[in-house]
C-alpha cells in the first residue's frame, strides 16, 4: 500500500467516526454548536497531524484525545478572552422516534448532563461509545482504577436518577 493509500483510509476511517466524535463532544461540551466546533477543531488537526497516529493504536481513542484536548485549549482561550458560554439548545429533534422513545432518550441525556463531568466522560467514552477501560483511560489521562471508579459512581448516579434497578444500566 502506498502513503497516499494509507492516508486516504484513515481519513475513510476519520469520515466514519463522526458521528461518534459529535456525540462525545457533546457530553464534553453540553452545548451542540461549541461541540460542532470543537469535532471539526479536533479533525483539522487529526489530518494535519495523522503522521503522529501510531497504526498499532486505535484511531477512535486518538480522536477522542485529541478532541479532548481541543476542549480544553478552547476553555483555556475563552477564560483569557474573558468570554460567556453560551446558553445551553433545549429541544433538539432527531429523527423521527415514537413520543415514548423520544422521551427516554431526553430523560437519559438529561440525566447524563446532570452527572459530574469525571463521571459524565467515563460513561459517555465506556458505555456509549464503546472504548475499553484502558483506551478511555488514557483519552482522560487518568489510571484505569480511577477510570473504573468513576464509571461505577456514573453508573449508579444514573440508575438513581432513572430508578433503573441493579444490573440493569450495566
Amino acid at each position: 500500500m502506498s502513503t497516499n493509500e494509507g492516508l486516504e483510509n484513515i481519513q475513510e476511517q476519520i469520515v466514519a467516526l463522526l458521528p461518534r466524535l459529535r456525540r462525545f463532544a457533546r457530553n464534553l461540551v453540553r452545548n451542540p454548536h461549541d461541540a460542532d466546533d470543537v469535532v471539526q477543531i479536533a479533525v483539522e488537526r487529526a489530518l494535519l497531524r495523522q503522521d503522529q497516529w501510531r497504526s498499532d493504536a486505535r484511531l477512535d481513542s486518538w480522536l477522542f484525545k485529541i478532541l479532548r484536548n481541543a476542549w480544553i485549549d478552547e476553555v483555556r482561550s475563552r477564560g483569557r478572552r474573558s468570554k460567556i458560554f453560551m446558553p445551553e439548545e433545549h429541544g433538539e429533534q432527531v429523527g423521527e422516534a415514537s413520543m415514548e422513545r423520544e422521551i427516554d432518550r431526553w430523560t437519559a441525556e438529561t440525566a447524563l448532563t446532570r452527572l459530574p463531568e469525571d463521571q459524565r466522560l467515563a460513561v459517555s467514552l465506556v458505555l456509549i461509545e464503546g472504548l475499553s477501560y484502558k483506551d478511555a483511560a488514557e483519552v482522560l489521562e487518568v489510571p484505569i482504577g480511577t477510570l473504573t471508579s468513576r464509571l461505577a459512581r456514573g453508573r449508579e448516579a444514573l440508575q438513581g436518577m432513572l430508578r433503573l434497578p441493579q444490573g440493569e444500566g450495566s
